[in-house]
């Protein structure tokens, strides 16, 4: 819950006009200069809106903000008989306080050219590629995502994928005073089931996939495809000038092509026959990929510093987006050579002789996807670390263990963030997954963390998957400092000092060794009663 304030104030009818519930209400000509959704921010000046959360529910805290009388309450609720002021009913206060609060901020959004990203698995790497590619580009952009906010002038820690309405218009605000021209964010269905997003007109909508992962909350795949579907409702509400950007290697990106074919521009990429932005073979190694693209009519080779089928994806879904922005693709190819790492998105953060990545994989498919692309690169053996999270969807914790399982030659099974469950239990939900791969269970992810690099060898790789960028670990809903990139560095440190003094101990017992065999200028005489008698050879030209 938060409060949007504004130094100018707006009168209460112009800010209303984006509600249309309020337009045949007759409105007193007030000033207004903040909208809250928190009843305990509410001021005259304020308009309040009562919005439900899965904790927390504004409505029922109207008894109190009905005693301070803010310029306008606006809830699902229909006002009580004995209440004088302003109470507007809505059937969505949720979209009321999105268009509000857009309203009041002086819709920063329509100032800059939005692109969302949303998907399963990809929005934080496709966002930051997008960020990097149009700044790059002499595009100011900002950025918004699962890791960080960066408002044009600095970045700033996230606390959601995509942040309430609130939070997100002061930061679109913040970004236009930067002097910000785009800002690429990431939309989860979370949020745009929520309207965080309503007042946003987005110029290009990005569809990465759809897998398993957060029935928890939206129950069936069918549920969790509608609610990623709402962006490109909401871009074909604002007319038929919107892009879409989808990828037709998955076969939700497929559907959802076909439903907004006529609705909006549609741009499909992937390796599929028939893609606009179609990607063709791949060559991978430890630095990278390359492959060719063929897009718009045209041939280009494509040099990325990332590996993986899926991040070849990425990068063109990236490419894709800033193309429909205007800029030439053979212009944003070049750059993609030099795109920089994306935190925690296979991140390569180091080994001696062998190679350590740490992932935020924590469905199924990214995890099949993560192990497939390490597989690739033909390690000696693949060792992979992950857990599941507590409080979130069950079914999938045998299904990650299986995507695990048939890539890697050994998996150590930890803890990522328990939250409330015990985290033994939810290790034996992952474990019917396993099947024949050898295997380890250590509750303590750091423990997991230094075994895996404890028994790499040269030319192996240790995937360590789930937290990413994550820098905490939630046990008994208390957060404490945690980061997998943090731990895996101090145990390759550990790996090399233990290597070190290996080679050390080795070294001293050939010395040792060699200290007892005899000299180049020494002759070893007769064995005598079992003793080897060795004498100094007098050299012809030495004084005797």
């Amino acid at each position: 819950m938060s409060l949007l304030v504004m130094n100018n104030s707006m009168k209460l009818s112009e800010i209303l006009q984006v509600i249309p519930e309020a337009d045949r209400l007759r409105l007193e000509d007030l000033d207004v200069s903040a909208v809250t959704d928190h009843s305990g921010k509410v001021e005259s000046d304020s308009i309040f809106v009562a919005v439900r959360g899965s904790e927390v529910d504004g409505h029922d805290y109207l008894d109190e903000v009905v005693k301070k009388r803010p310029a306008a309450i606006i809830a699902e609720r229909i006002a009580p008989a004995d209440y004088s002021g302003l109470w507007i009913q809505v059937e969505s206060p949720r979209k009321a306080l999105g268009r509000l609060a857009a309203q009041l901020a002086g819709n920063p959004g329509a100032k800059l050219s939005a692109v969302a990203i949303t998907g399963t698995n990809g929005k934080t790497t496709i966002t930051h590629f997008i960020h990097f590619l149009l700044n790059e580009m002499m595009v100011k952009t900002g950025m918004i995502g699962t890791v960080k906010i960066h408002d044009g002038s600095q970045y700033h820690d996230a606390t959601h994928t995509t942040p309430g309405a609130i939070v997100m218009q002061e930061a679109l605000s913040s970004m236009v005073s930067n002097g910000c021209k785009a800002v690429a964010m990431e939309t989860s269905s979370h949020g745009l089931e929520q309207a965080r997003t309503e007042g946003i007109p987005f110029r290009v909508g990005v569809f990465t996939n759809l897998t398993q992962d957060h029935l928890n909350y939206h129950g069936t795949m069918e549920v969790y495809y509608e609610a990623k579907k709402l962006l490109f409702e909401q871009m074909a509400e604002e007319g038929k000038d919107g892009v879409a950007v989808i990828n037709v290697d998955d076969p939700y990106g497929e559907k959802l092509a076909e439903e907004f074919a006529d609705r909006l521009k549609v741009l499909t990429y992937g390796f599929s026959l028939g893609a606009d932005f179609k990607i063709g073979d791949t060559r991978s190694s430890f630095k990278g990929q390359e492959f060719s693209l063929e897009a718009r009519g045209r041939q280009y080779l494509v040099r990325f510093p990332f590996v993986g089928r899926f991040n070849a994806q990425n990068a063109i879904a990236a490419l894709a987006a800033v193309s429909a922005l205007g800029l030439r693709v053979r212009d944003v190819v070049k750059h993609l050579a030099h795109t920089p790492q994306t935190p925690g998105r296979m991140e390569y953060v180091g080994g001696e002789r062998f190679a350590v990545y740490v992932d935020y994989a924590h469905t199924p498919d990214a995890v099949a996807k993560a192990c497939e692309t390490l597989r690739e690169l033909n390690p000696g053996r693949l060792i992979t670390v992950f857990g599941c999270g507590g409080d979130r969807d069950v079914t999938k914790r045998p299904l990650m263990a299986a995507a695990a399982a048939k890539y890697s030659d050994q998996l150590f099974i930890t803890s990522d963030n328990p939250r409330s469950e015990v985290p033994f239990a939810i290790l034996n939900d992952i474990l019917p997954g396993v099947g024949e791969t050898k295997h380890e269970l250590i509750v303590d992810r750091r423990e997991a963390i230094n075994r895996a690099i404890e028994i790499a060898r040269p030319f192996d790789i240790v995937l360590i998957a789930g937290k990413g960028h994550e820098t905490y670990q939630e046990v008994n809903d208390v957060r404490t400092h945690f980061d997998d990139r943090v731990e895996a560095r101090k145990a390759i440190i550990v790996w090399s000092k233990r290597k070190e003094a290996e080679y050390a101990e080795r070294q001293r017992e050939r010395d040792e060794r060699d200290g007892h065999r005899p000299r180049d200028n020494d002759e070893i005489a007769p064995r005598e009663s079992g003793e080897v008698r060795i004498y100094r050879r007098q050299d012809s030209d030495s004084d005797s």
